[in-house]
């Protein structure tokens, strides 16, 4: 059996988890201006290291499963129809993405000298990077081939 779908399935709540609170560390640190603190550090740190796990196993499923076979052989079907469409290439490419405005935000935020301009960014950054992860997700909710259970089971 395939470990690796569950266990991305339930690493996507670790990556929600610290990206949200690194979301509301920022836009708190930034309503209050209060200092960039240690904290603020180490949740931001956690987000990208859980982004950096979650996108490693993605990238093991999307390998060893079938769909970059399936875009490789037949990327005409796979770029017709929706659900392959999906999986074979948009959530993998914007995942990605989320994957670098996630570590290229935390680079930012690390250069800046200002303490406002550090929740600043990591509220611009980490947000935007969050919006796409939420979009990209295959959602219970989702179309009917792409909606994905909450929790895969092992």
């Amino acid at each position: 059996m395939n470990y690796f779908l569950p266990i991305h399935s339930i690493l996507r709540w670790a990556v929600l988890l610290f990206g949200v609170w690194a979301l509301l560390n920022a836009l708190t640190g930034s309503m209050r201006k209060r200092n960039y603190t240690s904290t603020d550090n180490k949740v931001s740190l956690f987000f990208m290291i859980s982004c950096d796990i979650q996108l490693l196993v993605g990238l093991i499923l999307y390998f060893n499963g079938g769909w970059f076979e399936m875009l490789k052989s037949n990327t005409k079907v796979v770029m017709g129809n929706t659900i392959p469409r999906f999986f074979a290439v948009e959530h993998v490419v914007m995942m990605i993405i989320a994957w670098l405005i996630v570590h290229v935000g935390r680079s930012m935020v690390k250069r800046s000298d200002f303490d406002a301009v550090k929740h600043k960014r990591s509220l611009i950054y980490f947000g935007l990077a969050l919006l796409v992860i939420l979009a990209m997700i295959p959602w219970p909710f989702r179309a009917p081939g792409i909606a994905r259970p909450w929790f895969h089971g092992f």
